[in-house]
């Protein structure tokens, strides 16, 4: 399946989803109020799948989509500032068959790698509630369920961390959170789990002022890959 391409196994439950009414009433307002740069596009404004490889070795596991990047386009990390950082990496390290992320239907796929997000609609302020990601929990079970070859999670910031040690503990392991805290480069092999690997998010406002640096992600994706076989 192409990376851009619509996901089949996903059920049309995801791209109808308003589990949420506050977020599907906002990731609907943006669909239509847009950027002034986009305002001759159609924005996508529904819950965005993950996309990837079915292969994949490495899940990436974001926080969310971006108002005017995958809410605008539809497919994760794509069309915006984080895209731009995060791409050129995956691309980098051979995990991505071009830089650039532009679009659905722009070429790219992915080798050895899913992404995906713990929230699948763009929350105000980009602050998501504790409720909204327990109710979109089942998204990212159905994301795990159809990538059997998976040997590791890089979590992209703290609620995507958060997340995933959220989801164990609701399966039944006994992860205690406060044995995992975040931080960059850390490695967490959590009870009942994939090792989780932990990276700053690849936000603008991370990248912009240093805080994470190309150098500084090149790192850690190559640390996933040497873990996880990608």
């Amino acid at each position: 399946m192409p990376a851009g391409a619509a996901d089949p196994a996903y059920p049309p439950a995801l791209e109808g989803c308003r589990r949420c009414p506050r977020l599907a009433e906002y990731r609907e307002r943006v669909g239509r109020e847009k950027r002034r740069a986009y305002r001759n596009e159609v924005y996508w404004a529904r819950p965005v799948p993950g996309f990837g490889d079915r292969s994949a070795r490495l899940l990436v596991l974001g926080l969310a989509p971006g108002a005017h990047g995958s809410n605008r386009t539809g497919r994760m990390f794509t069309g915006d500032a984080s895209g731009d950082f995060l791409y050129p990496a995956l691309y980098r390290a051979g995990l991505a068959s071009q830089p650039q992320a532009e679009g659905r239907d722009d070429g790219l796929e992915l080798q050895g790698v899913w992404i995906t997000a713990a929230l699948r609609c763009v929350p105000p302020g980009n602050k998501p509630l504790r409720s909204e990601l327990a109710a979109c929990r089942a998204w990212l079970e159905h994301d795990l369920a159809q990538l059997p070859d998976l040997g590791g999670v890089l979590a992209l910031g703290r609620i995507a961390h958060d997340a995933y040690l959220e989801l164990l503990s609701a399966r039944g392991h006994p992860v205690v959170k406060a044995r995992h805290p975040f931080a960059h480069g850390e490695l967490h092999r959590p009870p009942g789990g994939l090792p989780l690997l932990d990276s700053y998010h690849v936000s603008f406002q991370n990248t912009n002022t240093g805080r994470l640096t190309a150098a500084m992600f090149d790192a850690v994706l190559a640390r996933a890959k040497e873990l996880t076989g990608a």
